[in-house]
């Protein structure tokens, strides 16, 4: 399936988001490995995004910078967030829908480093070292280190 309109706007097919949250679903339970992107071999946060858009939409996202798993940087370059804004439509990460790419600061003052997959209206899925990719709730905690979210271009296709 294909949504088409402009390469500028975000998805508003339900069967996109839809699409996108089944196949972040199906990641669940793949090792964590950093820097992979390897549905049930292992993967990161990002690779699970890059591995959802590869299955979905055929895009590897292949150029996103690396990042070292240190969320203590300081270095003041928002690598994450500029790298997802090639590919995808940012959103204000207080209007968020199924689908999107909610990336997140873990320590204040220091560069987002971290992202998962909305799946509901309090839930995404996510990967990180403390054990497999998941499906978690969107708790306050969670919720106060989101600084930024993503969508699908609408010219995008869906898995």
């Amino acid at each position: 399936m294909t949504a088409a309109v402009s390469s500028n706007s975000a998805p508003d097919s339900a069967s996109v988001r839809a699409a996108i949250v089944a196949e972040a679903r199906r990641w669940i339970g793949t090792p964590y490995h950093h820097r992979a992107a390897l549905f049930g071999v292992g993967c990161d946060c990002l690779g699970l995004v890059r591995g959802v858009w590869a299955n979905c939409f055929g895009l590897t996202l292949s150029d996103l910078p690396a990042y070292t798993g240190d969320w203590g940087d300081v270095t003041g370059v928002e690598g994450l967030i500029e790298g997802l804004g090639k590919y995808l439509f940012p959103v204000p990460p207080d209007q968020t829908a199924p689908g999107d790419v909610l990336v997140f600061r873990m320590r204040r003052g220091r560069v987002a480093k971290h992202c998962g997959i909305k799946t509901g209206p309090t839930g995404f899925v996510h990967a990180w070292e403390a054990g497999p990719v998941a499906e978690v709730a969107q708790s306050d905690w969670w919720g106060d280190r989101i600084v930024a979210a993503f969508a699908a271009r609408q010219t995008q296709g869906a898995c």
